[in-house]
Order: structure tokens, then sequence, then C-alpha cells
């Protein structure tokens, strides 16, 4: 997922955010599949992954450990397998006002 930042006075466009999976995908380097959970933790386990816009985050290692498998054949099954962590994660804790006042709604 991204977001776009507010906009500045400036006639430039902004940045685009990038958090949950979009995040785990640029930053994921150097990594070789079929790939195990154990050798993604070793390697990258210490890389922080934002999973909402205000910038809050998470370890990948943290993120291995909440899913099930074990071992990854290609880059989208790891991301594909890590999107429901990052997507809890950022309902349980939305950014900004909009997203507190949304996550107190009973719909």
């Amino acid at each position: 997922m991204g977001v776009r930042p507010p906009a500045d006075d400036g006639l430039s466009e902004p940045d685009v955010i990038e958090f949950g999976i979009p995040a785990l995908d640029a930053r994921l380097e150097d990594v070789s599949f079929p790939a195990t959970a154990e050798e993604l933790r070793e390697t990258h386990g210490d890389l922080e992954v934002p999973y909402n816009a205000s910038g809050n985050a998470v370890s990948l290692e943290e993120v291995l450990e909440e899913i099930d498998q074990r071992s990854f054949e290609s880059e989208q099954e790891l991301l594909n397998a890590t999107h429901p962590v990052f997507e809890r994660r950022r309902a349980e804790n939305p950014s900004g006002i909009v997203g507190q006042i949304r996550s107190l709604m009973p719909f």
C-alpha cells in the first residue's frame, strides 16, 4: 500500500510513502528464492518495515514469527504470506485522526 503525504506549497509532486508489502518488496535485496524463514531472519531479520502511513514499523523477524509458513518458493509467495500481518497491524494501529475515529466505530 502507499499513500501520498500532504501536499506542500511547492509545485513539485510529493513522494509516495510505501508501507506494507510494497515497502517490504522495495527493501528486500540480495534475497534468492527459494528461501526459508530462518534464512530470511538471519539475513534480513532486523529490517524494519512500515505498516501504515504514519511510519509505524515492524521488523521482518516479527512478521515471520506471526506466519505459519516456513519456506517460500518465490518473493511473491513471501509477500502474499506477510500481507495479512501488515493488514492486521495497520487495522490495530490506524494512522491519523480519521483512522483512529474509524477504528472506534462499530461498523
